[in-house]
């Protein structure tokens, strides 16, 4: 207790309070951006923290940690982009319910949830320290590797009613995650001789695309706001009684995120599917997920914020970042001289507890900014969303642009958008995608190592039986149900829901052409992984066998469909198609004429066609857009992309 008071007296030192409020309100603004995130935000107050003592800059940097995951609930409920990865459950049960005009609940029940998980990681740091480096040197790399599958599984299975779809987007996604060098071998991977490719993907162009794009194509199409009805953004009356009824799975799902905080690299991205999962297990009507369930955001939102706490127990204890946010606060660490360890306990409690401290006075404070700024945020419901679309696109690619400068991010931006938004229309979950490509590293780590280390007898130890009796039971339940009834007729007629979608009698043309899709891309990368070294080949192979044969599996069971139901082909989301080709050809204007003209062009189109403004205001809103992004780029010392023909910097 004498080292926690002291902490507490440490922290209450007025420039020390000033950098937590500081890198408070940068990850609150940083979260609410999609695309940017806790590592942005953490990035950017990098250089600031040498403006204050060693204790002063980590405050800044946990400020910054401790509420991103707050903050990008406003993000993921009204516009159903995720502020970050780790938020895809929130925005897909969020913003169902903004769109049913209960923005307010689903906020107001992120808020406290991530509240709670924050306290409750800080808590667990305080209490896990001490006693978390025997448990954690427990785990060999075979265990570990069995937490990532199972990490994997639940977000490939729990989201929808298809097994088959969501393993192959997972198998797609741990595809996607070996694009690049190969850990384990002097080898590029599915490089295709683009320089461009040889670090891989980018975790935030693929979230973005992925679900932020989908979703914007959606509503410009569909013209008005997010939601018709009037969002009761000013009584949060609706969202205290639902976290009071859910209190219990928001704590539950704080502490799997503490438990998924301990594991370095598996982190808030899985954490967040298991207790999502977790809530949809003990739910007795599980129909519900997928179109506005409040357990869904209770559990996500509780997981999250104790995770991203959590993942700096391994960074103390063994200078292991249990996350990115975790390795920047690592290297803030050493640059004053404190270097972590089980040393560190001992002779830094001050320390220690002042961390402590921190981040659960931001989890706090955060939460209640966050109610006092969403009546505001609410209203862009009502806004017509071509109005908000506009500045949220040029965010996005200023979030995707930033990755690696290369015009390569804004066209793996726009291709995996129009991947997103086709799995959308043919019900196939987004989220396994995102999930298998944030586990791919960790997974090909771990598989690599197991088998170095004990061959194939890895298989055989009882922590990797008891942990992958979590992934086959499960499976083997589902197949005796499905198989029970009227076998290969019952499978044929298995539904696939996913976000609200349901399957008919008729078969859509998004279905059947994703499968083909799917065959076609994994039977080309098994082509080209045959030319790879052993070890190279080792990931690849394990996304790639089962992926091929669950492609194949689905596109003959859409093939029967369409036989069988003489429904025929159906194009849904016609009114959409024009959209999409709008941000297709913006895309290809970026690349030709550079960001400044092209973006000029689009917002002018998007402005006039879609939100109906008169010219007059059209130019102005541009221009003070343009402005806008031209100043992003300067405060993270960037220049906007030229283009091939012509090049014009506002900057």
């Amino acid at each position: 207790m004498d080292h926690a008071i002291a902490a507490l007296g440490e922290l209450f030192e007025p420039m020390r309070l000033v950098a937590l409020f500081a890198g408070m309100i940068a990850g609150m603004v940083f979260g609410m951006l999609p695309g940017l995130g806790g590592v942005a935000a953490v990035s950017i107050m990098l250089p600031f923290i040498f403006l204050f003592d060693e204790l002063g800059g980590l405050t800044l940097l946990l400020g910054a940690i401790a509420v991103v995951y707050t903050s990008d609930t406003i993000t993921s409920v009204l516009l159903g982009a995720p502020g970050s990865p780790a938020s895809a459950p929130t925005a897909i049960e969020g913003h169902a319910m903004a769109k049913r005009g209960e923005a307010s609940t689903a906020l107001g029940l992120g808020f406290l949830a991530s509240m709670l998980g924050g306290v409750v990681g800080a808590i667990t740091l305080a209490l896990a320290i001490p006693v978390a480096g025997p448990i954690v040197l427990a785990l060999g790399t075979p265990e570990l590797l069995m937490f990532a599958l199972v990490g994997l599984y639940f977000a490939s299975s729990m989201v929808g009613k298809d097994l088959a779809v969501g393993l192959l987007a997972g198998c797609f996604g741990l595809l996607l995650g070996t694009i690049g060098p190969a850990p384990a071998a002097a080898n590029y991977r599915f490089t295709f001789g683009q320089p461009y490719l040889l670090d891989g993907l980018s975790l935030t162009i693929v979230a973005l695309g992925l679900f932020a794009i989908a979703e914007v194509i959606g509503m410009l199409a569909g013209g008005g706001g997010i939601s018709s009805k009037r969002q009761i953004s000013t009584d949060w009356t609706s969202a205290f009684a639902a976290f009071w009824k859910h209190k219990w799975l928001a704590l539950r799902g704080a502490i799997i995120g503490t438990f998924g905080g301990f594991v370095p690299a598996v982190g808030a991205n899985a954490s967040t599917w298991v207790a999502y999962g977790d809530a949809m297990r003990s739910a007795k009507d599980k129909s519900k997920f997928g179109k506005g369930e409040p357990r869904g955001i209770a559990a996500a939102e509780g997981a999250n914020n104790a995770t991203v706490i959590s993942d700096l127990v391994p960074t103390l204890l063994f200078s292991v970042p249990g996350g990115p946010a975790a390795a920047i606060f690592l290297g803030a660490l050493f640059s004053f001289g404190f270097y972590p360890g089980p040393r560190l306990v001992s002779e830094q409690p001050t320390l220690l507890y002042l961390i402590v401290w921190s981040v659960a006075l931001a989890s706090i404070v955060g939460a209640a900014i966050c109610f006092a700024v969403t009546p505001l945020m609410a209203r862009l419901t009502q806004v017509r969303f071509a109005l908000i679309a506009a500045p949220l696109l040029l965010i996005m690619v200023a979030g995707a642009y930033q990755a690696t400068q290369s015009l390569g991010d804004i066209a793996v931006l726009l291709v995996l958008g129009m991947v997103g938004w086709y799995m959308k229309h043919a019900g196939w979950p987004r989220a396994p995608v995102l999930v298998g490509f944030v586990l791919a590293t960790p997974v090909e780590q771990y598989f690599w190592l197991a088998n170095q280390i004990h061959g194939w007898s890895w298989l055989l130890r009882p922590g990797v039986l008891i942990i992958a009796a979590l992934i086959l039971f499960p499976i083997l339940f589902r197949l005796i149900t499905r198989l029970k009834p009227k076998g290969l007729e019952a499978i044929s007629e298995s539904a696939s829901l996913q976000e609200g979608d349901d399957r008919s009698s008729t078969v859509s043309v998004s279905r059947l052409a994703l499968a083909l899709i799917a065959v076609a891309v994994f039977g080309y990368a098994a082509y080209e992984a045959a030319g790879f070294r052993a070890n190279a080949r080792l990931l690849p192979m394990l996304a790639i066998v089962p992926g091929l044969a669950l492609a194949l599996f689905i596109l003959v069971r859409e093939v029967w469909n369409l036989i069988r139901n003489h429904g025929g082909l159906v194009l849904d989301a016609r009114d959409e198609y024009p959209v999409a080709l709008v941000l297709l050809v913006y895309g290809l204007g970026i690349a030709l004429v550079g960001l400044n003209l092209a973006t000029s062009a689009f917002l002018l189109f998007v402005l006039l066609y879609f939100a109906r403004m008169r010219l007059l205001g059209a130019v102005l809103y541009a221009a003070i857009l343009i402005a806008g992004i031209n100043g992003m780029f300067m405060l993270m010392r960037l220049r906007p992309p030229g283009g091939y023909l012509v090049t014009l910097n506002v900057i």
